[in-house]
């Protein structure tokens, strides 16, 4: 029986640029960073990152390549370039102090906390422009 997700795909537009901001931004840490098959056959490079003490949880940070055609590749790359996937939701103890510590390491929000039927939540979007939802449970 399936018991939980693994791992997840974000499509980024730059590898070692979302390494960066995953890592230094919000503070995931690199699981795996290793390129799959020769290079020179167009081996893919397998990057994961995931919050720290949450092994069973990793984010694919994959190159929009991975397992696609030129054409189709193109058409994930442009989705993603002009903010048109929200990949996820985050979720967080409070709301309000993880938003105030990511706005200081640089990170944009689309929105600031907010009280929502379901708890409070921000919007941010990372430097390829994927947004996620940080939403706080509401406690009843």
């Amino acid at each position: 029986m399936i018991d939980r997700m693994s791992h997840t795909t974000v499509w980024v537009l730059d590898q070692d640029s979302a390494r960066t901001f995953y890592t230094e931004k919000l503070g995931f840490e690199v699981r795996t960073d290793v390129v799959m098959g020769p290079e020179s056959e167009g081996g893919i490079r397998w990057l994961t990152v995931g919050p720290p003490d949450r092994p069973e949880q990793e984010l694919i940070l994959a190159d929009p390549a991975m397992g696609h055609d030129p054409s189709t590749a193109g058409q994930i790359r442009e989705l993603v370039a002009k903010g048109a996937l929200g990949t996820g939701v985050m979720a967080t103890d409070d709301c309000h102090a993880t938003h105030a510590e990511l706005v200081a390491r640089g990170v944009e929000f689309l929105q600031p906390p907010a009280d929502r039927p379901y708890g409070i939540e921000a919007v941010f979007v990372d430097d390829s422009g994927n947004w996620f939802s940080l939403c706080q449970r509401r406690s009843d």
